[in-house]
């Protein structure tokens, strides 16, 4: 889908391995710091329904920030049981490309993606992604870029 909408890109790889129920990025084995590389999290709002975070590795979505900037009055996190129904995509591999074509869920990103300018994000397989413009994307999947992220405690 990037190549038909002339977005640039470069594939990137990970190692993983099984975290209980879930494959996980190995990521004490990854050659970039972990601020590069962004996670796509599915959440549901109150009034919205689904809505996508997009954080990087190393933070967490304040849920009071996202629920504000979506329009929601609270979001919580999909449930793992339902995320393949909601998102189309396993855990560790939801993919905001896939999630706009398929759902057209309201996609937000972190503002620290804007600041990095190329992020790492899943290509829709668990240990697989792309480097990409994180704007160029943004603005592919109809993101808006917001202030709801949170360092890790």
């Amino acid at each position: 889908m990037l190549d038909a909408a002339h977005i640039a890109y470069a594939p990137v790889a990970f190692s993983t391995h099984q975290d209980g129920d879930v494959m996980q990025i190995s990521t004490e084995e990854m050659a970039v710091p972990r601020h590069l590389v962004y996670k796509t999290l599915v959440l549901t709002g109150n009034k919205t329904g689904p809505v996508v975070g997009i954080v990087p590795l190393d933070m967490h979505i304040d849920y009071k920030k996202l629920s504000q900037v979506s329009g929601n009055k609270k979001v919580g996190m999909v449930p793992l049981k339902d995320l393949v129904k909601t998102s189309g995509y396993e855990h560790g591999a939801n993919n905001p490309v896939g999630i706009h074509a398929r759902h057209n869920y309201p996609i937000y990103f972190a503002n620290e993606a804007k600041a990095a300018g190329e992020i790492i994000i899943s290509a829709g397989k668990i240990g697989r992604s792309v480097k990409v413009n994180a704007e160029e994307l943004a603005k592919f999947v109809g993101a808006k870029f917001a202030d709801f992220a949170t360092a890790e405690q």
